[in-house]
């Protein structure tokens, strides 16, 4: 199995990534997929998301947010939450990805990308040389064609956890 599949990092929820140790790692720009990442599928940004991008914007990142969906739906959450975004995407192609780069200033070693899917997302942000971090979605009640995708992720996700497990316990005899 090949790895370009696997996030660099995997977390439950988006709210709950430590933001602050990205940054003193040198990261400056987050990327972010919109349903099930930072709210539920086609809803408005939330209290908590708002709370979110302010957070974050303060501490000195630039936001930007990828997403296949229109304008439509975008540019209204991107609004609320001050961040550029960059709509038909064309997730897991890599352009969509450099042209968030491109509108936040970043390059792909000081910039993250958060997303809830291993096809789209993941797969995307490791296409563009990106730090990938998998998150579990935010709601479990998905249109279908996200159901039929959540399918084949599974092994792929069991897989990434052995994977992952084992560099722990390698990393763990290392430090012994």
């Amino acid at each position: 199995m090949s790895f370009f599949l696997f996030p660099s990092a995997d977390f439950n929820s988006t709210y709950e990534i430590d933001f602050q140790k990205y940054y003193d790692k040198g990261y400056r720009g987050l990327m972010f997929d919109i349903d099930n990442t930072i709210v539920e599928h086609d809803e408005p940004a939330t209290g908590r998301c708002s709370e979110l991008f302010e957070k974050l914007h303060a501490m000195g990142f630039k936001t930007c947010l990828i997403s296949n969906n229109k304008d439509y739906r975008v540019k209204p959450l991107a609004d609320i939450v001050k961040s550029d975004y960059v709509y038909k995407a064309g997730k897991p192609l890599k352009k969509g990805y450099i042209q968030g780069m491109e509108k936040m200033g970043t390059n792909r070693r000081n910039t993250i990308f958060i997303g809830d899917q291993i096809f789209t997302d993941i797969w995307g942000a490791n296409n563009a040389r990106v730090h990938s971090i998998l998150v579990k979605p935010i709601a479990k009640h998905e249109e279908i064609q996200i159901i039929l995708k959540r399918i084949p992720e599974k092994p792929i996700i069991a897989l990434y956890k052995l994977h992952k497990k084992r560099r722990l316990q390698k990393k763990a005899k290392k430090d012994k």
